[in-house]
């Protein structure tokens, strides 16, 4: 049994609009970033100048997520997605639209755990230098402790997810040699 997405004009060339596809790979680039920054850091010990400088940018780069979430998600659900050329079976299907929601809802939960954790905490909300943030939460440290813990279990569902969304486009590209990683390219 084959599940497929709505019919496009031309199945042959179906590709995400490039609007979409723009958002897609700089999400990716910033998410990757903010990941490789994060565990970085937690290598650092805590106050050091290098530290401190890395988390800012870790920081910038978390709110520039959810600023292109509230941009991306919209779009998409507005523009829908192109047609597979040969649809997927249902288990494949059902697997990605899987991965899709859980890393949308990741792309969303994330960066606001991170605003949350910094925010109840009273430590600077930058924004590459340029500017600071509101801090819109009273200091509250159980607040700071749960948001934490959220963001740090949330990235290590991330590392899984996004790991994973990389080798199933891999495995389609090179193996099943199908059109699903082209559709984004």
């Amino acid at each position: 049994m084959s599940v497929t997405s709505a019919p496009a004009a031309d199945t042959a060339a179906a590709q995400y609009r490039p609007s979409q596809r723009i958002l897609h790979w700089l999400m990716a680039i910033v998410i990757i970033s903010a990941l490789v920054l994060g565990l970085y850091c937690s290598h650092h010990a805590p106050g050091t100048p290098l530290r401190r400088a890395l988390l800012d940018v870790h920081k910038s780069l978390g709110m520039m997520a959810l600023v292109l979430i509230a941009v991306r998600l919209p779009l998409r659900l507005s523009l829908g997605e192109p047609a597979y050329q040969r649809p997927l079976d249902i288990l494949n299907h059902y697997a990605a639209r899987g991965a899709h929601i859980l890393l949308y809802a990741l792309m969303i939960l994330m960066p606001l755990a991170g605003y949350t954790t910094s925010a109840a905490g009273g430590h600077d909300l930058p924004w590459f230098g340029l500017f600071q943030w509101p801090n819109l939460l009273p200091v509250n440290k159980a607040l700071e402790r749960t948001a934490a813990d959220i963001h740090e279990y949330g990235a290590y569902c991330l590392y899984v997810i996004v790991s994973a969304h990389i080798l199933a486009a891999l495995w389609h590209h090179f193996f099943r040699r199908d059109d699903v990683l082209k559709r984004m390219l």
